[in-house]
């Protein structure tokens, strides 16, 4: 199979870069999730409980702002390198984190373990873009997406097991992943072979500053409004106006760079933009789905931590074979455009499934609707990014890659952000005047009949959270229905003429 650069790739040694990739998404993602069990812990050993927030935001801020980035750099400075890099870094501010002595210490920690994802989990998909051809490219990018949702279970249930493990603490949460960390290095290391084309290019200094400013901005307003300070406040506003003006600035540097990191011709190119919104609202349902599905499951129907991320494994197993199936479909046939299409109409009916559940609602229920969203999930997320890569230009690989992974990581902050909003303004009028959740253990405690108020409001404050998700969904389903089916490229070694060619007529 030939690479991006020439070299021949046996299936054995893909399977063997492949092992490694899959594991510093796994080691990477798993961190950004392990410690939402382990937080109370953490706050009550450490204190701050104002800084609480921080602790998640500060991951996911640097995490978006940082991917565009790592994209471009590795176009200077080789993919190895910054896979490299970034998995350091990743791996130094775990140790950091679990070394941390005060909040203040763990929240930069955390920053920087933002950084290192953002690296990790954009070069993930270019480096899969160098070795394999679009055509083959499926057979492999479903065990990602896999990965990325077996994250998300397994992160609770680890971190369940190492808080309530005396021999252990909550600072194992940050070291189990540095032995994982470091079995990636050494297969990327030893396996994958690029050759770094050198470019004559420059680093971006205006075009970097305005886009990590103004996302910077927009994720501070998006994480933390409503929490840490009211939509309706000057920070909203403050925060709005930067995002706008870093926005124009952008704009004016990327239109004047000779190396942009955002190219404007990827604007100009309909399946880029496409599978951008497309990747923007799966980011929205995904994420929303995956931080208030706990809560019901906690709170509504009294599981602990452990027990709720068990009841998730149906949709992580229907997003694994979903993605694996799919992609061994597209392989063989060439055809990608039913997958993304049908998935992101899945997912809408999966919310909407999501919608109906009730107080009463039986586990059985719960987990053939979540194993419907994982199905849509499945069949999407991976392709929308190999649809990106397939109809790019060769130089723009990186930069495609790393632009749609922002989107969907934007999107999972804007649906966290307004699902929140949502619940809390059905919150707010379904309880009685003066009433608050509590923890899930206070709310099982209530007496009745305050008990079942409770749980209804919340219930249908969930309700209103997954039907608003439903008409998301929808949008990105007719993103996809826009897209263009450019026929899959067997040969990463096509020319650029080539490329250019059919490009052009995808554009017309």
């Amino acid at each position: 199979m030939v690479s991006l650069t020439g070299r021949q790739y046996t299936h054995r040694e893909i399977i063997e870069i492949m092992s490694g990739l899959m594991l510093a998404t796994l080691t990477s993602m798993l961190s950004t999730s392990v410690v939402g069990t382990a937080l109370p812990t953490i706050v009550g050993e450490l204190g701050g409980q104002e800084q609480y927030a921080w602790v998640a935001s500060a991951t996911m801020l640097t995490m978006t702002v940082s991917t565009p980035l790592f994209g471009k750099l590795s176009d200077l400075f080789g993919r190895k390198l910054l896979f490299q890099g970034a998995l350091g870094l990743f791996v130094a501010a775990s140790l950091a984190a679990g070394l941390s002595q005060d909040m203040g210490q763990l929240i930069a920690a955390r920053a920087v373990q933002g950084l290192g994802i953002g690296g990790l989990s954009a070069l993930s998909q270019v480096i899969l873009g160098d070795i394999v051809s679009p055509r083959e490219r499926g057979r492999y990018s479903g065990y990602l997406g896999a990965v990325f949702g077996l994250s998300t279970v397994a992160g609770p249930l680890l971190g369940g097991f190492i808080v309530d493990a005396d021999w252990l603490g909550w600072r194992w949460c940050f070291y189990v992943v540095v032995p994982f960390a470091a079995v990636s290095f050494y297969v990327i290391q030893r396996y994958l072979k690029l050759e770094h084309v050198k470019r004559d290019s420059s680093v971006d200094v205006w075009g970097a500053t305005a886009i990590t400013a103004g996302a910077t901005a927009l994720m501070l307003l998006l994480t933390l409004g409503g929490k840490e300070f009211a939509w309706n406040s000057a920070w909203t506003y403050g925060l709005g106006v930067v995002t706008v003006l870093m926005l124009g600035l952008a704009i004016r540097a990327e239109r004047s760079a000779r190396d942009p990191i955002l190219p404007p011709r990827l604007f100009r190119n309909r399946t880029f933009v496409l599978t951008s919104v497309s990747s923007f609202f799966v980011g929205i349902a995904m994420f929303g789905a995956m931080i208030f599905l706990p809560q019901y499951l906690q709170i509504v129907k009294g599981l602990s931590p452990t027990d709720s991320g068990l009841m998730t494994l149906p949709m992580v197993v229907a997003l694994f074979v979903a993605g694996v199936v799919s992609g061994k479909i597209v392989s063989r046939t060439g055809r990608w455009k039913i997958f993304p299409v049908a998935g992101l109409f899945i997912v809408a009916v999966g919310l909407l499934l999501l919608s109906r559940l009730t107080v009463d609602s039986g586990l059985w229920v719960i987990g053939a609707y979540v194993a419907v969203l994982g199905l849509g999930l499945g069949l999407s997320m991976q392709m929308l990014i190999l649809a990106a890569q397939n109809g790019s230009e060769r130089r723009d690989l990186a930069a495609t890659t790393s632009g749609v992974a922002f989107f969907r990581s934007l999107g999972g902050a804007v649906g966290v952000a307004a699902f929140g909003a949502i619940l809390t303004a059905r919150l707010r009028a379904e309880l009685p005047a003066g009433g608050t959740l509590g923890s899930p253990e206070d709310i099982q405690n209530l007496p009745e009949p305050v008990r079942t108020t409770v749980l209804t409001a919340f219930t249908q404050g969930l309700e209103t959270v997954f039907l608003v998700g439903v008409p998301i969904a929808l949008v990105g389903f007719a993103a996809a229905l826009l897209l263009k089916e450019l026929p899959l490229r067997t040969d990463q070694s096509v020319t650029e003429a080539g490329q250019k060619e059919s490009l052009a007529q995808e554009r017309a």
